[in-house]
């Protein structure tokens, strides 16, 4: 298959309050979206050009426990509230809106569809799970939902009855996508799923998979899509038409080290898949430049011992501290030069996430991110 890379254009910063925005749906010309865990259940209507929020609509009768994304047919929107990071929940729901309700109200009641897993029997708290949830669709009358597996790094596909009341959602299929995936949309011009997500050090990226099947949403594979969003947390896409599509990412901010990335609106212009063509040989690529000598290297990488966790750092200038801080921003290690002597990070008593070595340098600070299994 032949696949060029996408066109991205930055469309601009999403209002303040929609700051932690997930699942997006383009319906009536507008942008849908919602936040998600413990925001209000509400849906707001924002418009394309402006990114003004035009409409707010409440939903009464059920609450945002964690709303993750959202997804539509000819008759209904759908919410996901299938956030389940720690593997916890026994709540999870879809919830059903009548299009025609949403349209004539800015107050609607949901029909709730319950689920749960098929083949999770273990509902403890581990720390971040496999069992979390944050991507939606529809695909030949059945709900689907892929998982974020934070220890696993791929995604399982599940399947849902479309109708109100209490369902188990069985598997149907597997990817190994080595990332997070946070959302997904299907192309209903041709049968195509674009899947989102973004890796373990925050390198947003799309996957595409040619007609997926009730049965096994991931027959025919999946085909990496070069993009170009930029550093962040790629949240929410919504198919408008002709290859095209939004994307969404929420703020990020922390301290240390300093990141302070705005909720933002993208557009993404797909090429069309020319399936059965060979695919050219590739450019050669350009000999790299040699590293200046007062140049700072600086790379982290998982050791082959449990546990630990290896750093290179190659700098003229003295190491006078390191601390280890999680993707909230809280520093949860730190040891002055004299306590530590290899370049190693015990990483027993940190649970599965996205971290941050920070080394002090006297006059400079180095940071580079890394993924604790």
């Amino acid at each position: 298959m032949v696949c060029a890379q996408g066109e991205v254009t930055d469309i601009g910063v999403l209002p303040s309050i929609l700051s932690e925005n997930s699942g997006l749906i383009f319906y009536g010309d507008k942008l849908i979206t919602h936040n998600d865990s413990g925001n209000d259940p509400v849906l707001y209507e924002v418009d394309t050009l402006s990114l003004a929020i035009t409409r707010t609509i409440s939903i009464t009768n059920v609450e945002n426990v964690d709303w993750e994304d959202l997804t539509q047919d000819e008759q209904y929107i759908y919410i996901g509230d299938i956030g389940n990071n720690r593997g916890t929940r026994t709540d999870l729901a879809i919830y059903r809106i009548s299009k025609q309700d949403f349209d004539q109200s800015d107050s609607v009641s949901a029909e709730i569809i319950a689920y749960n897993y098929e083949d999770q029997n273990d509902f403890g708290d581990q720390g971040n799970s496999d069992w979390d949830a944050e991507a939606l669709f529809v695909l030949d009358g059945q709900l689907i939902v892929l998982t974020k597996q934070w220890q696993s790094l791929g995604t399982v596909a599940y399947a849902i009855p479309i109708t109100p009341g209490t369902h188990t959602a069985t598997r149907a299929g597997n990817y190994g996508i080595n990332g997070l995936v946070t959302g997904a949309s299907m192309n209903t011009e041709t049968n195509e799923l674009i899947v989102l997500g973004y890796s373990m050090i925050l390198e947003p990226f799309i996957y595409r998979v040619i007609e997926p099947e009730v049965q096994d949403v991931f027959v025919s594979g999946g085909l990496k899509q070069d993009v170009s969003f930029g550093f962040g947390q790629t949240e929410g896409i919504a198919f408008v038409g002709s290859n095209r599509f939004l994307v969404s990412s929420e703020s990020y901010t922390r301290d240390v080290p300093a990141i302070n990335l705005s909720s933002k609106l993208f557009a993404l212009q797909l090429p069309i898949i020319e399936v059965g063509i060979p695919e050219p040989e590739p450019e050669p690529e350009p000999e790299p430049k040699p590293e200046e000598e007062n140049e700072t290297y600086f790379a982290v990488y998982p050791d082959q011992r449990p546990n630990i966790m290896t750093y290179e750092l190659r700098s003229e200038k003295k190491v006078l501290a390191r601390a280890v801080y999680d993707i909230t921003g809280k520093r949860v290690q730190f040891h002055v030069s004299s306590e530590f002597g290899e370049s190693e990070i015990n990483v027993t008593t940190l649970k599965t996430g996205i971290y941050h070595l920070v080394v002090y340098l006297g006059d400079t600070v180095e940071s580079k991110p890394f993924f604790r299994k």
